[in-house]
């Protein structure tokens, strides 16, 4: 569960990455229209090229071919009547030559490197229309003789206006995205529009520009968003670590001077864990959170009553005529009040400095078995005078591959120091809330995670009164504490705070809850840590 602060930087993060996938939409949106443009722009100098071609050439040859044309047939009757291969002459349009032009044309091979792109032949096409929209020159070969006056570029030409269109390209595969655009440009003989010429481009042709144009975009996009990851750790660890880069880069190399056995995995997370501090630090600095001001306010306020109970201890003692008795019970008093203020420091500075540590400096591998088996030891010692027993169990794992070929103890990897201080301090509030002559019981298991990774159990599950309801969601909470049953003292509020911080620093996760979902049948705290590799 992500706290308050965590959900407010993630939600900032993802509206940065919102803002930046809205931006990249619309360029990538943008790629396409703006290459058609360019490719259309083209056409139409193209298409103007050689309109103005044929009406050259219409016009030097309308004089001769009138005049030399036979009555009553001959070679110019196929030029004015008859179907050629590639051609139909009518309206004194002249198209004589075009179709070699683009025999040759499409024959030629050729190498043109265009932006990393090679290209090999002509894909340009052409086709030429009469006044009615009849077909009399195809660079195909293909659509001569047919009627043409419903297409958009060639009606639209004829009328006088701009003419253009995107069609499916018949002449090839039936591919909705193998389209070829097209421009028309009017042909003028005597002032008059008495044809169209409409070039053509497939769509594919510089398709690829778009395509290649898009993949840019996206790797620039990617690119720039890792830079500017890279950039706010650097920065974070050069304004917040002690020694920057260096510092984390010492860090790591510590870290691996310390380990027998050394694993890329281990490595990698380990760094994951030093690049995760560097990203809490920095956020800690932009909001202006000081830990120390935190503390050393809680501080002030926990520190009110004993000092006023003091306080009120010493005005009291300073009567001339108070019994001896009621002067040795103040004085006890401000005994145990001193106590309980230098158990709240010691406790807060400690817990202070396991906050500032954002990761484990000494990690090594740490066998539970031993561990539990001497805090209970101890533990039974510590609840003699109440007679209360501590039993430990340990249930081995038939599931799971054994972390060790010798033994079927389950392993860890951390500091066992603090694993024994937070071990210790469940088991301080087990013994503190179980009745007289009751029993708490510590089990050791190993299980899988909801991500089904190995990872070792600790319970302990004591027969005291349970949790509140009202307290249920603040026993981890610092200075939160309740009453012990026996004594009805409360504890500093700082050992399930100083057990859970422990948890995080290990990668693992405490919980205390109630036996049976319900006070009254005791409480059981769980303490998870992941098993060694």
């Amino acid at each position: 569960m992500l706290s308050r602060r965590n959900r407010v930087f993630v939600g900032v993060l993802l509206v940065y990455a919102a803002g930046v996938a809205l931006l990249m939409w619309r360029l990538l949106a943008d790629i396409d229209p703006r290459y058609r443009e360019s490719a259309e722009e083209s056409l139409v100098e193209t298409a103007q090229l050689v309109a103005a071609l044929i009406e050259a050439r219409s016009r030097e040859s309308a004089a001769p071919a009138r005049s030399s044309s036979p009555p009553g047939g001959g070679p110019g009757e196929a030029g004015s009547a008859g179907l050629a291969p590639y051609g139909l002459n009518t309206d004194g349009l002249n198209t004589d030559g075009l179709d070699t032009v683009f025999r040759e044309l499409y024959a030629r091979r050729f190498e043109a490197r265009i932006f990393g792109f090679e290209k090999t032949r002509v894909e340009l096409r052409l086709y030429v229309t009469d006044r009615s929209g009849r077909v009399v020159f195809d660079s195909l070969g293909r659509h001569v003789g047919e009627d043409y006056s419903g297409w958009r570029d060639v009606r639209l030409t004829l009328e006088g206006k701009y003419g253009a269109r995107t069609s499916v390209d018949f002449d090839g595969p039936l591919d909705v995205d193998a389209s070829v655009m097209y421009v028309g440009a009017p042909i003028h003989a005597n002032d008059e529009i008495v044809g169209v010429a409409s070039v053509g481009k497939p769509v594919q042709s510089f398709g690829q520009f778009v395509a290649a144009a898009r993949r840019k975009t996206i790797v620039v996009g990617a690119t720039s968003v890792a830079a500017v990851v890279l950039l706010v750790v650097i920065v974070s660890a050069w304004l917040v670590r002690p020694y920057g880069i260096l510092g984390i880069v010492r860090e790591l190399w510590r870290y691996a001077r310390a380990r027998r056995s050394l694993s890329l995995p281990r490595l990698a997370q380990r760094t994951r864990d030093v690049i995760a501090a560097s990203f809490d630090e920095m956020r800690d600095a932009l909001a202006g959170r000081s830990p120390v001001a935190e503390h050393v306010q809680t501080l002030t306020h926990e520190l009110k009553s004993p000092l006023s109970a003091i306080r009120g201890a010493a005005e009291l003692l300073a009567e001339p005529q108070m019994p001896e008795a009621d002067r040795q019970r103040f004085l006890a008093h401000i005994g145990r009040e001193t106590a309980r203020i230098q158990a709240l420091i010691d406790r807060m500075m400690e817990l202070s400095a396991l906050e500032s540590r954002r990761g484990l400096e000494r990690v090594e591998a740490v066998e539970l078995v031993p561990l539990l088996t001497e805090l209970v030891e101890g533990a039974n010692a510590a609840g003699a005078a109440r007679q209360v027993r501590v039993l430990f169990e340990h249930a081995q794992a038939r599931d799971l591959r054994r972390v060790r070929a010798e033994a079927d103890e389950p392993v860890v990897e951390g500091d066992a120091l603090l694993l024994r201080r937070a071990v210790g301090n469940l088991l301080d509030n087990a013994l503190d809330f179980s009745p007289q002559g009751g029993t708490v019981r510590v089990l050791l298991a190993s299980a899988r995670d909801t991500r089904g990774r190995g990872e070792a159990q600790v319970r302990l599950i004591d027969q005291g009164p349970g949790i509140p309801d009202y307290a249920d969601d603040k026993v981890f909470e610092k200075f939160y504490s309740l009453a012990r049953p026996h004594s009805q003292k409360k504890g500093t509020g700082l050992g399930l705070a100083f057990v859970k911080e422990i948890a995080a620093l290990h990668h693992g996760r405490v919980t205390l809850r109630n036996v049976g979902g319900a006070p009254g049948a005791g409480a059981e705290a769980l303490l998870a840590l992941p098993l060694a590799r």
